[in-house]
């Protein structure tokens, strides 16, 4: 064991009477039975896609969907499993720390023990360091003490490492045949689960015993699919950030003479912009999925905030607070180009002193219009998925910058007759990061570790646990799993008049959906928002008392149970069989043949024209 893990915390009186509390399961998860129906085999939503992703993933892909049943569930198809041997599980962090991992080890490992005592559930550490390298802790009732509804990944750690490339995934192939694994549990977001999604179809072709699961955990709520309503960690970043920008909205409308500038965490997605602009009632957000949709650039942004400013002003208000998520930069089109020139260069081994002298003439333009610290921050190395390094860049204060020259200039021309634009910039990230995660995502977290077990037990390779209904209570959560690569989208683009490339089939990011009820909600309230100072302080996270079972409002006043609605439909599907059958009236047959083709018809044109393709 590595000294440095999974040694007990010191606890303060608020983590003792935390570590106490026991989440509740919901009722298909109690006793030690698991029963479980199958559904239809699982397409992909990519319909488009499709075949490139059955090709990619020929083991793995087009398996059904599982629902896990309470004990009271009259199925006749349901499998039920009540004899349970010893496994041995492995377990490990993959993606970034998010609060409520550790409750997905303890989840696991309570329902391994409840099913049969002899079980292992065996960590590693580090992340995918230790999977490879084979470093291991295996987690006791003593190891998780001092860790169950904490936040943070140090009784494991973690790192950013991704099981990407042959030698990877074939390492860690390797160390779950020299550990003997029955199964392999693997926490994270996107990159991590698409990941699990290789791994499982190479050991599938392999022959490889270990089956492989996947657990929907990353704080960005960026993985967010029909399967998946919200993942593990997004309501806890949310809460401790819209607190902080509460207080900022009480401090700028006590003081009346700044305007606050917070950038939040969410790299691509502004997910957590707009979940933390609901709870908080900032004066204005600016989602990245509203600047690439109205392909906004930088000084477009800029007009946009010194027209609210000037708003205010002529409202005698000085003051005001203003969010933007960090992917931001890579929303703005000339800003995307300038880095996808840079990252280009970077790949060609230049170095950074010399990147910007071979920038094409375009970019060597902006690049010099940029303030000296944007241009030290664009020209950093990207991250291991490509990406620019958007916690670094802090786009916040190039705004407040662009915003400040330009208010400047209204006011000695007389077009602005408000105080001097003064700002203060913030970049919330990692205070929230290793927060004590909210009670909702204690009980999720646990729920999933749960689920996972129901996964190993029924045998299943190549899926995410999930859990829908998330929105009621507990008692009424639907737990079941649906195939990773049946989540997977085939991002395509274009390089010249004719050529088209295919990406690699991938788990990617959901963004905002701006025909959805959440976004509505947002535009509906942003002319309020922006003059009347409606701020909101839903106060400090709270697990027990007013606001403890508070969830995501973008959650809320979303209308999905996806996994519910398949399972009514398939309800629907078995009465109508049941009641038109040979010898049947000619008048219910007519009616069926009626309605069905009524139905059919519609749903091909649905189809048709979501994945751009003309209807037959």
């Amino acid at each position: 064991m590595d000294s440095d893990y999974g040694v007990p915390r010191e606890l303060s009186e608020v983590q003792k009477k935390r570590a106490l509390y026991q989440p509740e399961l919901p009722p298909c998860l109690q006793g030690t039975t698991v029963r479980v129906e199958y559904g239809d085999a699982a397409i992909a939503a990519d319909l488009a896609g499709a075949h490139v992703i059955s090709h990619a993933f020929p083991h793995t892909y087009g398996q059904p969907l599982a629902h896990f049943l309470r004990k009271t569930a009259v199925v006749p198809d349901a499998k039920v499993i009540s004899e349970h041997l010893a496994v041995r599980v492995g377990i490990v962090f993959c993606g970034r720390q998010s609060p409520g991992g550790h409750n997905v080890v303890w989840g696991l490992y309570e329902a391994i023990k409840a099913h049969n005592q002899n079980s292992k559930l065996i960590g590693f550490l580090g992340g995918s360091d230790g999977l490879l390298a084979q470093r291991t802790l295996e987690i006791t009732d003593e190891v998780l003490a001092s860790y169950k509804n904490q936040g943070g990944y140090d009784m494991l750690g973690r790192t950013k490492d991704q099981i990407r490339t042959t030698e990877q995934v074939n390492g860690a192939m390797a160390s779950c045949q020299a550990l003997k694994l029955d199964a392999l549990v693997i926490i994270g977001g996107v990159t991590s689960n698409t990941d699990a999604a290789q791994l499982a179809e190479t050991f599938a072709e392999a022959k490889c015993a270990t089956k492989v699961v996947g657990v929907p955990v990353t704080l960005n709520g960026d993985l967010k699919n029909q399967f998946v309503e919200t993942t593990v960690g997004f309501d806890t970043i949310c809460k401790v950030n819209a607190q902080l920008i509460s207080n900022m909205c009480t401090d700028a409308l006590s003081a009346e003479k700044y305007y606050y500038l917070i950038r939040l965490m969410g790299r691509k997605a502004s997910h957590v912009a707009l979940e933390c602009a609901l709870q908080s009632h900032p004066n204005m957000v600016i989602l990245g999925e509203e600047v690439a949709a109205s392909k906004l650039t930088i000084f477009d942004i800029t007009k946009q905030i010194c027209d609210a400013v000037q708003a205010r002003a002529e409202k005698d208000k000085n003051h005001g607070v203003i969010l933007i998520p960090e992917g931001l930069v890579e929303s703005i089109p000339e800003l995307y180009a300038l880095l996808q020139e840079i990252h280009g260069l970077h790949g060609q081994g230049v170095s950074v002193e010399n990147i910007s002298s071979q920038l094409s003439p375009w970019a060597s333009a902006l690049f010099e219009f940029l303030p000296p610290f944007i241009r030290k921050q664009l020209l950093l190395h990207p991250e291991s998925d490509d990406s620019a390094q958007l916690s670094q860049i802090e786009t916040e204060k190039l705004l407040a910058q662009l915003v400040e020259t330009e208010m400047n200039r209204r006011l000695k021309e007389g077009t602005y007759k408000g105080k001097k634009f003064n700002t203060i910039c913030h970049f919330f990230g990692y205070q929230a990061r290793g927060a004590l995660p909210s009670k909702f995502d204690c009980d999720y977290a646990y729920v999933l570790g749960h689920v996972c077990y129901h996964i190993i037990a029924a045998g299943l390779n190549g899926y995410m646990a999930t859990v829908t209904n998330l929105k009621s209570p507990v008692n009424k959560w639907r737990c079941g799993a649906a195939p990773i690569s049946s989540m997977m989208t085939v991002k395509r683009w274009s390089r010249g008049p004719s050529a088209t490339q295919i990406g690699k089939p991938a788990v990617h990011m959901a963004s905002v959906d701006l025909k959805g009820k959440a976004y509505d909600v947002l535009r509906q309230n942003s002319s309020s928002f922006l003059l009347e100072d409606v701020y909101r302080n839903p106060g400090p996270l709270q697990f027990e008392g007013p606001g403890a079972d508070s969830k995501p409002i973008s959650l809320c006043v979303e209308d999905q149970d996806y996994m519910g609605r398949i399972k009514k439909l398939q309800e629907y599907l078995e009465k109508v069989k049941s009641i038109v059958k040979p010898g049947c009236s000619q008048d219910v047959l007519k009616a069926a043949l009626s309605a069905m083709s009524s139905v059919t018809e519609t749903l091909n044109i649905m189809t048709s024209s979501s994945n751009g393709q003309t209807p037959f």
